[in-house]
């Protein structure tokens, strides 16, 4: 949704050409939300802190999460190592990160229902566990559309959200997924970057300086900027 509004904000107030490929993009997009929302599970679960101590060992998440530190320390490696900065590497460590915070975010928010209910369950030790999670992961990843695809894995395989659903919803599931990235890749994709040509900066008119030239950032100095000054008299303004 955010993608398509700033497409829809540089088009009507930065006065850009709106490409057949941003139509065909949001068409697709805005499909994949509709199936996303329309066969997502929805079974509402209020989740105690001995079934999330159970989920968190149980063996398909174990499987997932040897899986995905793996991936996160060889992409980790490749940025670092190899100084491979492709924007798909970052995108596909915060999606992994991403992931964890979908995990951490349903358990603390489902403990805390339930204590408001009467059920205490801020007294288990897992729930301060899924705190730090949430926490730690929410501070290296900011949203980016990767996080779609990686967000829904968790919810399947640590709440098994899917287990009870038809085929043909989880079908619909994953196709929505799909258009939704091709929707947003359509209109991301060759989009040419526009540089700035004035590479210096007008202050205008100063009051109290003499302005003789342009304004001239300058990296080796704490300042920003510097004034030619021509004679004793400016000194003494302020």
């Amino acid at each position: 949704i955010s993608i398509l509004g700033s497409a829809f904000i540089s088009v009507f107030f930065l006065k850009k050409t709106m490409r057949t490929a941003d139509i065909l993009g949001g068409t697709l997009a805005i499909t994949g939300i509709y199936l996303l929302v329309t066969f997502a599970p929805n079974v509402p679960q209020e989740l105690t802190a001995r079934q999330i101590q159970n989920y968190l060992v149980s063996w398909p998440f174990l499987v997932y999460s040897i899986l995905e530190i793996i991936i996160f320390c060889i992409l980790l490696y490749f940025y670092k190592r190899k100084a491979v900065k492709h924007i798909v590497v970052l995108l596909m460590m915060v999606a992994l990160l991403a992931s964890l915070t979908v995990i951490a975010v349903k358990a603390v928010s489902s403990m805390i229902t339930l204590s408001a209910k009467g059920n205490m369950q801020l007294t288990y030790s897992i729930f301060y566990i899924m705190i730090v999670l949430m926490a730690s992961s929410c501070a290296f990843q900011p949203v980016k559309i990767c996080n779609s695809c990686f967000c829904h894995i968790p919810g399947v395989i640590f709440y098994r959200e899917f287990q009870s659903a038809a085929l043909l919803s989880l079908f619909m599931f994953l196709f929505g997924c799909l258009l939704s990235f091709l929707g947003v890749f359509i209109i991301a994709r060759n989009k040419k970057e526009e540089h700035l040509q004035i590479h210096f900066i007008d202050c205008g008119h100063i009051p109290g300086q003499k302005l003789t030239g342009k304004i001239q950032p300058d990296c080796h100095s704490s300042c920003y900027g510097t004034l030619n000054k021509e004679d004793d008299s400016i000194k003494s303004q302020s």
